[in-house]
């Protein structure tokens, strides 16, 4: 049996459908979602400690920790990663333009 393989395009949320404003989104969030993670699980913090750090309630770190992304905006994850004393820098990159053929 020969098995069919798809290159990524280096989005998950593009390859399995999302448009792609949402997929470029998602990507996003996902992206800060696990910085997040990691910088708790390096603290070895309690939950509890860290929503007092996050300004946030327990439950909410619990959710994210758990990765409930949909639960969580860009902007409180921006702001939570901040209150960790980590920065966030956005590059915006333009796609390079195909060379069009005759």
């Amino acid at each position: 049996m020969k098995v069919k393989v798809t290159r990524s395009s280096g989005n998950v949320f593009a390859d399995v459908g999302f448009s792609p404003e949402e997929a470029e989104n998602l990507k996003i969030r996902a992206d800060l979602l696990i910085d997040l993670q990691e910088a708790l699980s390096k603290r070895r913090m309690k939950q509890s400690e860290a929503a007092k750090m996050l300004g946030v309630t327990q439950p909410r770190v619990s959710d994210l920790m758990r990765g409930r992304i949909e639960l969580f905006s860009i902007d409180s994850m921006v702001n939570m990663l901040a209150r960790l004393g980590i920065k966030v820098r956005v590059t915006v990159k333009v796609p390079r333009r195909r060379a069009k053929v005759a």
